[in-house]
């Protein structure tokens, strides 16, 4: 009777160690890879899983989460400038099929030398994309790095189970020497372009400067032309009507049979006056004899002809 207890025990027991050998649990954001006798059987999803007790095991728990690591390499340019890079590298199982998977499961020998591959990979694209740079222009193509690098990487990547999801360029910087000659030659630009933008405004400057005194001497001719003409034509009008007075007083007189030099020298006393009156001091010299008033009134009788 005591034999038949121990026996349904042991029995009992190895019914729960059955039981609870065939119950797994798979955490969320993993799937694990069963194998049977070592070879690919099937793949669990997360939560509550049963499995073959002794004959499906559990090969490796694989993370279906993003996952990052950090970078630091060299590489050098075209005009052999040595280049530092700092980088944050973004990956992922390229999706939850059993292909994704088993490739992620059996293309490494362990997570250790996938890492090493897969940076080493990221190392050789963007040294490969830098060799055919020159330093000037490595700073400004940081988006064409990770272009670059994705559009390589992307189809490798795949093959392995994974995908690059992202790749961020955290700090590029040259070595010290070449630093402190860049910073020379973007402030002998700065110098540079200062200087022909304060050429540029002092030749526009000048050049108004110039467009007004131009303007100006043109204003102020035209005023003068205007006001010669004017001058001129006051003059002309000035002679016109003492010529037309002249004359008619000439006329009246002879009707009057008297003699017209009377009104040659009454302008030629009034002329007299008026010099003294308005002279303001300058000096007229005028042959103040007979014979010169003669003279005078012979020349201006002569000149009352032509203009009759």
């Amino acid at each position: 009777m005591e034999s038949n207890t121990v026996f349904y025990g042991l029995v009992l027991l190895f019914l729960l160690i059955l039981v609870w050998t065939s119950v797994t649990t798979v955490a969320q954001g993993t799937v694990a890879v069963i194998t049977v006798f070592g070879k690919f059987q099937r793949v669990m999803a997360p939560g509550l899983n049963f499995k073959i007790p002794l004959i499906e095991s559990i090969f490796r728990r694989i993370s279906i989460q993003n996952r990052s690591a950090e970078l630091e390499f060299q590489a050098i340019t075209a005009d052999q400038a040595n280049v530092k890079f700092t980088a944050m590298l973004l990956y992922a199982v390229v999706n939850q099929s059993e292909e994704a998977i088993k490739n992620v499961a059996f293309k490494f020998l362990d997570e250790k030398n996938f890492m090493q591959a897969l940076v080493r990979s990221v190392e050789g694209s963007v040294r490969g994309f830098v060799a055919t740079k020159k330093q000037s222009e490595i700073l400004a193509l940081r988006r064409e790095i990770v272009e670059d690098v994705k559009h390589q990487l992307d189809k490798t990547l795949e093959e392995w189970g994974y995908h690059l999801i992202d790749l961020q360029m955290n700090d590029i910087a040259f070595d010290e020497a070449i630093m402190r000659s860049m910073a020379q030659v973007v402030a002998s630009n700065n110098l540079k372009a200062a200087a022909e933008n304060e050429g540029q405004a002092l030749l526009i400057t000048k050049t108004k400067q110039a467009e007004a005194e131009g303007n100006a001497i043109r204003i102020a001719a035209e005023a003068e032309r205007q006001a010669a003409q004017l001058r001129g034509q006051g003059i002309a009008l000035f002679r016109e009507e003492v010529a037309k007075g002249m004359t008619v007083a000439a006329k009246e007189m002879q009707a009057a049979n008297m003699d017209t030099s009377a009104i040659l020298f009454s302008m030629w006393t009034e002329s007299i006056k008026h010099f003294a009156e308005y002279g303001k001091g300058n000096i007229i010299i005028l042959d103040g004899s007979t014979e010169g008033m003669a003279r005078t009134l012979q020349q201006q009788m002569a000149m009352n002809k032509m203009q009759g």
